[in-house]
């Protein structure tokens, strides 16, 4: 039971996460630290009001590693905000798909858990998946790439924390705490290159947070309802929601390659999870 709750609260939050990538793709002339202050600041209003209204301590149990939580987790995403500007967004949200091999490959060595040769295998077909979607783009920016591609590492290691921290704190005062040391790193780091929103962009720059605050939450619950082997590689679903995003609301043209990328991300997917089921 704890398993399928996992597996749609993760699904809640990638979509949650789309809406905020395209919402990313409208302000790309803001700056990253900006967009991740705006972010922050906007889900910090739901969540201390949650845990305000619910009695629930704002301080949690496991500090350290909540602190630990929120810095890795400002950086994967203002690295992530950074390539952005260099990577056209379906690029940048495709390479950060590695987080959950990343997380795999983390989880092995500081969760002790096991992972299958099959199960790597299936991850290599969706790793694949990734490299085929946009791995013909000639024009493919490589500080752009590279940023994406640290961020992706600390994504993975976002997975292990929360898994770290397990039931043990409530997941609204885990994402209280990445919203807090965001605010206050994007906040900082905005100021001497701040961009003042002109009418519809405050409504954007609100939806960040509103889209940003229940993908955070979900994907909370989700790996604290399952083991990372189980949840993490439902992140690739994601990128099938941004694609039907690009397609319908900002009139992107997918060829081939980036079709066979997406069913290999897919394919890899769905045997992992039914390799798991027959296992079980």
């Amino acid at each position: 039971m704890e398993v399928k709750s996992a597996i749609k609260f993760m699904l809640i939050s990638t979509l949650a996460f789309a809406c905020m990538n395209a919402i990313v793709k409208q302000l790309l002339h803001i700056d990253a630290f900006q967009i991740v202050f705006f972010r922050s600041i906007g889900s910090l209003v739901f969540t201390l009001t949650f845990l305000l209204k619910n009695k629930i301590p704002v301080l949690g149990n496991k500090k350290k590693l909540l602190v630990l939580r929120g810095i890795v987790g400002v950086t994967s995403m203002a690295l992530f905000f950074m390539s952005t500007k260099y990577l056209p967004i379906g690029t940048a949200v495709s390479l950060r798909y590695m987080a959950p091999i990343f997380a795999a490959i983390f989880a092995v060595f500081l969760l002790h858990e096991k992972v299958k040769s099959w199960q790597w295998l299936f991850f290599a077909i969706a790793f694949g998946g990734v490299l085929v979607l946009k791995g013909f783009d000639a024009e493919l920016n490589s500080y752009g790439l590279l940023l994406a591609c640290i961020s992706a590492i600390f994504s993975g290691l976002v997975y292990i924390t929360i898994s770290k921290i397990g039931k043990r704190d409530h997941p609204v005062v885990v994402v209280n705490y990445f919203m807090v040391i965001s605010v206050i790193v994007g906040g900082v780091l905005s100021i001497n290159n701040w961009v003042t929103p002109l009418g519809i962009e405050w409504l954007l720059l609100f939806g960040l947070g509103v889209f940003g605050y229940f993908g955070q939450i979900y994907m909370t619950k989700a790996f604290q309802a399952a083991s990372t082997n189980q949840v993490a590689p439902l992140k690739y679903l994601e990128v099938i929601y941004t694609v039907l995003f690009g397609v319908f609301i900002f009139s992107e043209v997918y060829t081939f390659w980036s079709l066979l990328g997406i069913a290999f991300i897919i394919g890899g997917l769905v045997l992992n999870i039914m390799y798991k089921g027959k296992v079980k």
